[in-house]
């Protein structure tokens, strides 16, 4: 359809409120000058939540913020004013919490290991870190957190456990940017539909002080269909 009007919509683009600083990996200038820092992910879904909380009556639930977004890929926002201000995703979309099938944040020498020691190549790293990790690799069972739930074994368990340990600490490493915390927000397939995780994830935040905990159904769709009617409209 070469005469349709085409509108792309970035999953990245709700960060671009973050600081330089926040974008920055410890490496040399000239390559996060070239373009390697860090970008966020799973933005259309934080829009959502975003303007969801901007028609709360709570003010709380506007000023420090945290956002996890919990499915397949996982990825936790930290919003001031409801705008990004850091976020556990970075280059890729390999960065932060475990995932259903993806790592998460890794020891770089891990990768190095593999790649000298083992003599994997490039194609096969790439698959172990984003089809063969995360639930699936911790449980050897399913990269899916209901079937995990629905399970008895000790390596359902383990999966389960460090899924929450590891998403704990990435909600906890995000503090720092904010403050403090007033709300904890949870969306996403597993954010909104295992309340046993979310109980898990809060419990090992105890020791933050008092915050209000929410579940908000994301709806990627509706912004991007809302993002297509408004440019639609500027461009009759």
């Amino acid at each position: 359809y070469p005469d349709a009007l085409h509108i792309m919509c970035f999953d990245t683009a709700f960060h671009h409120t973050m600081k330089d600083i926040q974008r920055r990996f410890a490496l040399p200038r000239a390559l996060h000058d070239a373009g390697i820092m860090r970008y966020g992910f799973h933005g259309l879904s934080y829009q959502h939540v975003a303007d969801v909380l901007r028609d709360s009556p709570q003010k709380t639930v506007k000023d420090r913020v945290i956002v996890a977004h919990l499915g397949g890929g996982s990825s936790v926002c930290a919003m001031k004013n409801l705008q990004s201000v850091a976020s556990s995703m970075g280059f890729s979309t390999l960065d932060g919490l475990m995932m259903g099938t993806r790592c998460g944040a890794i020891d770089p020498g891990v990768l190095l290991y593999l790649l000298t020691e083992k003599n994997m190549s490039v194609p096969e790293l790439s698959h172990l870190l984003y089809q063969e990790s995360g639930l699936k690799g911790v449980s050897a069972i399913s990269g899916d957190m209901q079937a995990l739930l629905a399970n008895d074994s000790t390596a359902a368990h383990e999966a389960i456990e460090l899924y929450c340990t590891l998403a704990a600490k990435e909600i906890a490493a995000l503090l720092p940017t904010l403050g403090g915390l007033d709300a904890l927000v949870f969306t996403g397939g597993i954010g909104e539909n295992a309340p046993s995780i979310r109980h898990k994830i809060n419990n090992l935040l105890h020791w933050v002080g008092d915050f209000s905990v929410l579940v908000t159904p994301t709806d990627e769709e509706l912004v991007m269909a809302q993002a297509c009617k408004k440019i639609s409209f500027e461009h009759r």
